[in-house]
C-alpha cells in the first residue's frame, strides 16, 4: 500500500496522474444576481423535461433533448430591467438575442448535454453541442434565425441591447427604415461572430470596419454572394462561416444589411467598447 502511495505521489510531482474530470458549468447573471449550474443541478430541476425539436439547427435534423425552459430559468433571478439576453460560447460565439424573442411565441429551452451519455458530433465537426445549447420550439413562429441557437453555452447574462451598449452600431432617429432593417439583420445573423469598428462580443470571425471595411473592397455583389455562400467566394483556413440562404436572410433583408454595412463605413471612426 504505502509503495502505491510514493507511486502516485511521483506520477503527480512528473504531471503523469490522471487529471480530474471537469466539470461543465453555465453561469447566469442578470442583474447583481450571479449563479453557476452544473448539469446535474439543471436536470434535476422541478421543471426539467424531455424536449423533442423536430427541426434542430446544430444537427439538421430531428433531435431529443433533457432541458430546462429558459423562461422559468430566468424568472428565478427576479425582474429583468434590460431589454437583450446575451449567450456566450465556449469558441467565441456571442449571440445578442431581444428578450421580446424569448419571451415571446416560441419556447425556448436550455438543453443539457448527460456527461455520461453525451451527445453525438455535429455534423462535420469534431465535437457535440453541448454542455449547453438553446433550442427553440415552434421557432418559425417568430423568426428565430438560425444564428439564435447558439451551443456549446458557457454564459447567459442579461445585458442591454446592442445600440445601447455600443453608441458606434446605434442608428440616428431620422434613418430610413431599410437601414433600421439592416441593422435588426445584422444584430440578429452577423454580430454573433463579427464585431464592426471593435464594437461587439464576438471573436469568431474578422472584424468587418477594421482595419479597412468589408464594403471598401467588396462589391454589393460580392457581398451578397458571400454572404449566401462563402465557399463559393472564398475559402480560409479554419473557415467557419455558413451560407445564409435566403429562407435565413431574406433578399430584402440583405439588401438592407449591406446598406447598413455601408452606412457604418461611411461614419468616422467612433471609440469602441461597451458602455
Amino acid at each position: 500500500m504505502r509503495l502505491l502511495s510514493l507511486l502516485a505521489i511521483m506520477l503527480t510531482c512528473l504531471g503523469l496522474a490522471p487529471a480530474a474530470e471537469s466539470v461543465p458549468l453555465l453561469t447566469v447573471k442578470v442583474g447583481v444576481r450571479t449563479h453557476t449550474f452544473t448539469a446535474a443541478q439543471l436536470t434535476a430541476r422541478r421543471d426539467a423535461a424531455t424536449v423533442p425539436v423536430p427541426n434542430d439547427v446544430a444537427y439538421g435534423r430531428p433531435m431529443t433533448f433533457r432541458a430546462v425552459p429558459l423562461r422559468g430559468l430566468l424568472a428565478e433571478f427576479g425582474p429583468i430591467a434590460t431589454d437583450t439576453i446575451e449567450f456566450r460560447a465556449t469558441d467565441g460565439f456571442v449571440a445578442q438575442i431581444p428578450r421580446a424573442l424569448i419571451e415571446g411565441r416560441s419556447a425556448p429551452w436550455i438543453a443539457i448535454e448527460d456527461p455520461h451519455h453525451p451527445w453525438p458530433h455535429m455534423p462535420n465537426k469534431t465535437n457535440s453541442a453541448g454542455p449547453f445549447y438553446l433550442v427553440w420550439q415552434g421557432p418559425k413562429r417568430a423568426g428565430i434565425s438560425a444564428e439564435q441557437w447558439p451551443y456549446n453555452l458557457a454564459a447567459i447574462a442579461a445585458v442591454a441591447s446592442p445600440g445601447q451598449r455600443w453608441p458606434a452600431l446605434a442608428l440616428d432617429t431620422s434613418a430610413s427604415a431599410q437601414l433600421r432593417r439592416g441593422q435588426a439583420a445584422f444584430f440578429a445573423n452577423c454580430m454573433s461572430c463579427h464585431r464592426a469598428g471593435g464594437n461587439g462580443e464576438g471573436t469568431v470571425g474578422p472584424d468587418l470596419l477594421q482595419p479597412m471595411p468589408a464594403t471598401s473592397y467588396l462589391t454589393d455583389q460580392g457581398l451578397r454572394a458571400l454572404i449566401r455562400n462563402p465557399a463559393l467566394v472564398r475559402t480560409w483556413p479554419g473557415q467557419r462561416m455558413p451560407a445564409f440562404g435566403a429562407a435565413a436572410v431574406s433578399d430584402a433583408d440583405l439588401d438592407a444589411l449591406i446598406a447598413y454595412l455601408r452606412y457604418l463605413a461611411s461614419l468616422p471612426q467612433r471609440p469602441s467598447g461597451s458602455q
